[in-house]
């Protein structure tokens, strides 16, 4: 799909649109019916990984038809520019008590695999029976098996950025998700 009118921040930065707002909006309805009928009858507690998950985590929770608590988590991954050290540490925990609790985990876009399995690890670890919910998945790039129960969309090997998802901070708030050409991010990589 050809990149609609750019906003003047990120003028020529896009290559491609993968996903344009009404296809998300379409995906995250069905996600949220899914996630109501899986649910019915039970509270859930919907868990945001900050930051990236913050636009897809607030349009599907719309979509949920249950009593919900919502919470967040944080993990910062030591590493430079694209690439990650693989360590983790969780600088934002969640807030309440997670024991015996239905936690479903909203992340916007799953490639290794490695955050989102840890993170996993850890909730479980307070008790919680967690499922996780993505936007978006890069199974190419998978290092560890991860087991995701809600998926929006499989994308191809690229570099996605739009709709909660950054690059050094930006494009968050484009409304779709977008190749990022590679001369957009490879000056931050040098």
């Amino acid at each position: 799909m050809e990149p609609p009118d750019q906003p003047a921040f990120c003028q020529g930065q896009i290559s491609q649109v993968l996903l344009c707002p009404e296809q998300i909006a379409a995906r995250v309805a069905e996600l949220g019916e899914q996630i109501t009928r899986d649910y019915a009858g039970r509270e859930l507690t919907v868990m945001g990984v900050m930051n990236g998950a913050c636009v897809f985590l607030s349009d599907l929770l719309r979509h949920l038809d249950l009593p919900i608590r919502v919470d967040f988590v944080a993990v910062h991954s030591y590493g430079s520019g694209t690439k990650s050290s693989g360590q983790l540490e969780m600088v934002k925990g969640p807030t309440c008590p997670l024991c015996g609790e239905q936690v479903l985990l909203v992340e916007d876009i799953i490639d290794t695999g490695w955050t989102i399995s840890w993170l996993r690890q850890q909730l479980e670890k307070q008790g919680a029976e967690v499922r996780i919910c993505s936007l978006l998945d890069k199974p190419e790039r998978r290092e560890t098996q991860v087991q995701v129960e809600y998926l929006g969309f499989e994308v191809p090997n690229v570099f996605v950025v739009g709709y909660g998802i950054d690059f050094a901070h930006h494009y968050r708030n484009l409304p779709y998700v977008a190749v990022l050409k590679p001369e957009a991010y490879e000056v931050e990589k040098s």
